[in-house]
Parts: C-alpha cells; structure tokens; sequence
C-alpha cells in the first residue's frame, strides 16, 4: 500500500461520507477526517471507515481547517478531498511512478463535476493540484484555497508552475443540490472572499473566484466587474483559473447582450485557443453576432479538439449549434447531418424529429 494519508474536512456531510470513504477503501489509504461541527450523521458514519478522526472549532477558514486535517496525517504524502468528491479510477503503480519523480512538485487531480443543464446531465472537468508531499506545500485562502508551496526549501523553489498530471479521476456531485442550497453556498463563499479581498487587496484569483459566484447567483453585472478586475491585472496565460475566468467572462457578457464587446476576445485567441472551450465560445460569439460562417469554422474546430472542461464542447454541443446555424440558414439536409451527429443529446433529436415531420422545401 503506498503511503498516502487522505486529508477531508466534513461539516453535515452525511449525504455523501459514506460514498466518499468507501471508495478509497480498497488502495488502503490512511483516511483523515476533520469534523467542523456536524449536527447530523457526519461522524457516526465515517467511524465505519476510520477511526482518525478530529474536531476543529470553525473560524472561517478552509485553509485552515485543512492544514489542521494534513498536520493528522501520518504520512507526508497528502491527497486532498472534499466528501463530495468520489475516486473514479485511481492507477497506484503509476502514482508511486510520481512520488519517485516528482517529490516536490504538486500532482494535479482531474475533477469531473456532475450538474444539470438544459434538462441534461452533463459534466465539467479541470484539473486541480491536490496531491502534494506536506512538507513543501501547505493551504492558503480563506475558501476555495489553494496549495502553496512554501517559501524556505530551496528544492521546493516554486514547483506549482512544474505541476504535473496524477493518475486520479475524482467525481464531484456537489453540484447535484438544490437551487437554494447553491444559492447559500454562493453567499457564504461570497461574504468569505470579500473579507479576504479587504485583508489582502486586489488579487486576481480572489476577482476570478467573486465573478464565478456571482455568476451562480446569475448576477452577471457584477460578475462581469469582477472579471474585468482580475483580468486587468498582470496576469499568467498558462494559469488553469486565468483560461476559466476568460472564458466566463465572455459567456457573461454573451448573458449581457454585448455580443460586441464579446468579439474583442480575439485579441486573445492565441493565447487561450489551445482547449476546445475558448474556441466553442468563440463560435457563440460569432453566431450571437450574426457571424455564420465564421461561428461554423469554429464549432468544427472544436469537434476536432481533445483537451476541454465542459462536456460537449468538442462534441454534441458544437455539432448541435452547427445545426442550429445550418437550419436557420435554410441548408436542411447539412442541419439533419450535424444533428446526427450529436448522438443521444435530446434538443438535436428534438429538431430532429421537428425536421423529419416538415415538408421538403
């Protein structure tokens, strides 16, 4: 069994520990949980998988809760969940391949994240660095923190820009609530990074964190405020949250209706083009602009493309919007092809079927 502690931090969980322990079960890995103050459930059923289990009084800091959880650990080797994150596939022999290569360096986890839209299910996936060696990393930031290595060991000298990619899959359902709950959610992370931002100052991950709560919150005025102050600061292109705040900010201001402010994301292209994200948007910003042809290029791009976060984007869902532009265009029968190739996704079985009942023009 490789030496790995499992550090989780737990309030009112009891929904999801259980799903959460059992599936770290099998590697043998030392599970940590950090109770916040549960008033459920929580507890009682993560002792069924471990007995490492502590309390900390809450102060609204996840930082430092989770410090505290990795500070339990008996192992340097930390893993870093939240209880609504379940392992998928997890490859040992090539994860000790890491620890051997990568002792300092900080191994980014793939996060797929499970939510509804449309009607559908669908899922949003980025990498996240959440497996790290203690002693050259520790957490900072109020909420959504972050792993940081520390300033002292010069063998740590800034190893987050030489992340590399950990043979962990995670399934996040924290998305799978209720609209209230994601609303209180929103607030509270809100109200936390404000008073971060005061103590600290402006800071583009804090900017970049705001927008997307706002967003969640479908405030896209202020969203919107919020990208444009993160990204007016001298910021790093090949950061994983910089490419996501880009992009949010462009389907903000597709949700604003300023279609044109949006075309001004091409002064941008090369650097964030490299996923099928960045270059999907830029095919609904060409089609809200009433740029056809263009938007096609793109969406085709995009199907071509095998790095993305969003489910679809590289598949149904460009195929369906060059669908979309094809029928509305009056090319019918290159409309039925693209809808074709959206397999199950139901809104192209629906124009689908919409166009299989109309007379041939």
């Amino acid at each position: 069994m490789l030496p790995i502690s499992v550090c989780i931090i737990a309030k009112n969980e009891e929904s999801h520990i259980e799903e959460c322990c059992k599936r770290l079960i099998p590697y043998g890995f030392e599970i940590i949980l950090v109770d916040t103050g549960s008033s459920d459930h929580t507890v009682a059923l993560a002792r069924t998988y471990t007995e490492n289990i502590y309390h900390f009084d809450w102060c609204n800091d996840f930082s430092a809760a989770k410090n505290f959880a990795v500070s339990k650990a008996s192992h340097d080797w930390i893993l870093s969940l939240d209880c609504d994150e379940y392992i998928e596939s997890l490859d040992q022999h090539a994860l000790q391949k890491c620890m051997e290569s990568y002792p300092h360096h900080a191994g980014r986890i793939l996060i797929r994240s499970r939510f509804t839209q449309d009607g559908q299910q669908t899922y949003e996936q980025v990498r996240v660095s959440r497996f790290v060696n203690r002693q050259f990393f520790h957490f900072e930031g109020a909420v959504h923190e972050q792993l940081v290595p520390y300033a002292d060991p010069a063998s740590a000298d800034a190893p987050l820009k030489y992340a590399y990619p950990a043979p962990i899959t995670v399934l996040h359902v924290g998305y799978d609530g209720t609209e209230e709950e994601m609303i209180q959610k929103s607030w509270r992370n809100i109200a936390l990074l404000e008073k971060e931002l005061d103590a600290q100052g402006p800071d583009p991950y804090l900017y970049f964190q705001l927008g997307q709560s706002y967003r969640r919150l479908h405030d896209h005025e202020t969203a919107c405020q919020y990208f444009d102050a993160g990204l007016s600061m001298d910021v790093d292109p090949a950061l994983d949250y910089i490419q996501t705040m880009v992009e949010s900010y462009g389907y903000t201001l597709l949700d604003l209706k300023r279609n044109q402010d949006a075309l001004n994301l091409l002064g941008v292209y090369e650097e964030f083009s490299g996923r099928a994200d960045f270059v999907f948007l830029m095919g609904l910003i060409y089609m809200n602009n009433g740029l056809f042809q263009e938007a096609v290029q793109e969406f085709q791009k995009a199907s071509t493309m095998e790095e993305f976060a969003v489910d679809g984007v590289n598949s149904y869902k460009a195929n369906y919007n060059i669908g979309v532009i094809y029928e509305c265009t009056g090319h019918r029968k290159m409309a039925q092809d693209a809808y074709l190739k959206c397999g199950g996704y139901q809104p192209a079985r629906a124009r689908l079927e919409q166009l299989s009942q109309r007379k041939p023009e």
